[in-house]
């Protein structure tokens, strides 16, 4: 009887510790308030709304019909441009995911290596392409005639005898896709894996020398990368939904639809049918499949990387 008594003013005294704290800092609280108020009506209450309605008809205009599982009987069982969507997500995400996170890794570790001055001049170079619109930049150079850059050089060089479709010819439509998603890609992982760099304690690399280590390899291995496990999760996770996410490059690029469905992704499907048909049902059922790969994927990458976030 005594041990739950004490049990129960230790849960008392903890609310009353973290209401203390939370008037301490109600300037913090205050300041957070616009972005969480717009965070939960934009992003948390439409994903919690999405998942049953998934199980219904539903046009914006009619009240929605439940209709069960019809919705995901239909996406595998009768869609085939669902289909082929997955395997272009799937092909986009393993070449866009990895390949720009280590891609972030490297870039930000060189950076880190220059003078003050030039770290600031080079981060905002690598960081800027994901802040600006380049789509119009990547035209110039995919362009399908003989002013297009790339067929221009390519010609000059004698590789090809007749310019190339790099946005209509379905055999290159992916490829150029995946390159400006990779150029594109240096956001917020990049930044963070930036800050983790700065964040390393000078200290730890000379008690490393001591112990026995001999080059900026081995700093990489034994210092760098256990000191970094936030930043580390944090980028794979950015790059993990970057990389499942994508659409917007491959409408602006190549068009909508794209040739053949090439660069046809599973949020591009779910645009299609959400924006444009106004299927709201259908479109939360395929929002829903693309969440839960997400999720097992940021699981999968929280298992390999939690030996570096203790």
């Amino acid at each position: 009887m005594e041990s739950a008594q004490i049990g129960q003013r230790s849960k008392a005294e903890e609310r009353r510790m973290l209401w203390l704290q939370v008037k301490q800092n109600k300037e913090c609280y205050l300041m957070m308030a616009p972005f969480m108020l717009i965070f939960l009506v934009f992003t948390i209450i439409p994903v919690v709304m999405s998942l049953p309605m998934g199980f219904t008809d539903f046009d914006m205009v009619q009240l929605p019909k439940f209709v069960g599982l019809s919705n995901y009987t239909t996406l595998f069982l009768n869609d085939t441009i669902f289909i082929q969507s997955i395997r272009v997500t799937l092909v986009f995400a393993i070449f866009t995911g990895p390949l720009s996170y280590i891609l972030c890794f490297l870039l930000a570790w060189l950076i880190n290596e220059l003078h003050p001055k030039l770290k600031t001049i080079f981060t905002l170079i690598f960081y800027a392409p994901s802040m600006a619109n380049v789509y119009i930049s990547w035209q110039l150079i995919f362009s399908g005639d003989t002013y297009g850059y790339l067929n221009a050089l390519l010609l000059n060089l004698g590789l090809i005898t007749s310019p190339i479709q790099w946005l209509t010819d379905s055999n290159y439509i992916l490829g150029a896709v995946i390159v400006v998603q990779l150029w594109i890609s240096l956001g917020a992982g990049f930044l963070a894996l930036r800050a983790g760099f700065q964040n390393i304690d000078r200290s730890m690399y000379e008690a490393g020398a001591i112990e026995g280590i001999k080059n900026r390899w081995q700093e990489l291995l034994y210092i760098t990368i256990p000191s970094m496990g936030p930043q580390l999760m944090f980028a794979a996770v950015m790059q993990i939904v970057s990389s499942f996410t994508a659409g917007t490059v491959a409408q602006t690029l190549v068009g909508f639809p794209s040739t053949d469905y090439k660069a046809h992704t599973i949020m591009t499907h779910a645009y299609d049918y959400g924006w444009v048909r106004y299927e709201m049902g259908y479109a939360s059922a395929i929002c829903m499949i693309l969440f839960v790969v997400m999720l097992l994927c940021n699981k999968l990458i929280s298992k390999l990387l939690s030996n570096f976030m203790d």
